[in-house]
């Protein structure tokens, strides 16, 4: 296995409004919370360090390729 670090961070953020949220992006959303008529508040704020094997298995997870970080899919540099 590749001895790089990887990072994960997580945040949860809720949103409220006075009236049902339509279907848009997260960007356009924030925008509406500092510009616009929502609240926005990040309840949760996590960071955490992975391996090789790990960061292969998220990227699949996030429907992308372990690849995008030069791995293959055990977690090995292909390089």
């Amino acid at each position: 296995m590749t001895d790089r670090k990887f990072y994960k961070r997580t945040l949860t953020v809720e949103f409220l409004s006075e009236s049902p949220i339509p279907d848009m992006g997260l960007g356009q959303m924030v925008a509406e919370a500092i510009n616009g008529d929502y609240s926005m508040n990040i309840t949760k704020d996590g960071t955490d360090e992975l391996d090789g094997k790990q960061v292969a298995d998220a990227l699949s997870e996030h429907g992308s390729e372990p690849s995008f970080f030069q791995l293959t899919p055990e977690g090995n540099d292909t390089e």
